[in-house]
């Protein structure tokens, strides 16, 4: 039995092996294509090589490819989905439903509310940093402070002060003070701004996370008295072996769906980042 699974194993692994070099042989030709790519039709001339690239130059090419590559980590950690998934996570714990909604459904839920949420950082970045940088107007270093702006202003107002400081502290940073009666809060999110992404996206993920944690608990005290309700009841009338969780389930999804549940919860969910 032991020697099959070896043999399973290293099948997997060539097969793995195979399919990264299949990958980075097409990624390599790829790339060393853009440089050298010519398509040519009736009244149509394309031609994009090393000479005549302008402003996307190799540098321009590479930096598009990385940020490809961390777009997954760019959702997840510089956005609301974190919060929304853990969210519907401890939804479908607390009513004990098993796979239902199905982790699909609810992937793609918490993408479509994070763009809805993320709509307006997006719109700002592409009118003030992507369309003049297309225009020419401003250079690629003064388009990607502009872009960052915005993301980092969305960040700094789910922020806590405390986690916020608690990674000023451990990178040896001045702590940020607290804000004056005097201070707005745009001068105050302003002033901010100048802190940099590797303070700025682990005290977000932080506060995110504690966030979406005491939610979760609130989520859970209705549903868990319902079951506690439940077995009380079953254990009263002798009925030890049925299982109070098969009779608690239709009374959670009756009263999720009575007090209008999903509307309640993403709504909440969506106005907690305004």
């Amino acid at each position: 039995m032991t020697t099959n699974k070896q043999k399973v194993n290293k099948k997997m692994l060539c097969k793995n092996l195979l399919r990264f070099a299949i990958s980075f042989t097409l990624v390599v030709v790829f790339a060393i294509g853009c440089f050298q790519m010519s398509v040519s039709a009736t009244g149509i001339n394309i031609g994009v090589n090393s000479d005549t690239a302008g402003a996307m130059g190799t540098l321009e090419i590479m930096f598009m490819l990385m940020l490809m590559a961390l777009a997954p980590s760019i959702l997840v950690m510089m956005t609301s989905f974190t919060r929304i998934i853990i969210v519907l996570s401890f939804l479908r714990n607390a009513l004990g439903t098993q796979q239902s909604p199905p982790n699909q459904v609810l992937i793609g839920l918490a993408l479509f509310l994070s763009l809805f949420i993320m709509t307006p950082v997006l719109t700002q970045i592409n009118t003030q940093a992507y369309e003049p940088f297309r225009a020419g107007t401003i250079t690629q270093e003064q388009a990607l402070d502009k872009a960052v702006k915005p993301i980092k202003v969305f960040m700094l107002k789910q922020i806590n002060t405390k986690d916020l400081n608690l990674f000023l502290s451990m990178s040896k940073t001045e702590l940020v003070p607290e804000k004056d009666e005097e201070q707005t809060q745009e001068k105050y999110l302003e002033k901010l701004t100048d802190l940099g992404l590797e303070i700025i996206v682990p005290s977000f993920i932080t506060s995110e996370l504690k966030r979406a944690f005491l939610i979760g608990f609130l989520l859970f005290i209705p549903f868990l008295i319902i079951d506690m309700v439940v077995s009380s009841t079953l254990m009263s009338m002798g009925m030890v072996m049925l299982p109070p969780s098969m009779i608690a389930l239709p009374f959670k999804l009756m009263m999720f769906v009575l007090v209008d549940g999903w509307d309640l919860l993403l709504s909440t969910l969506v106005k907690g980042f305004y």
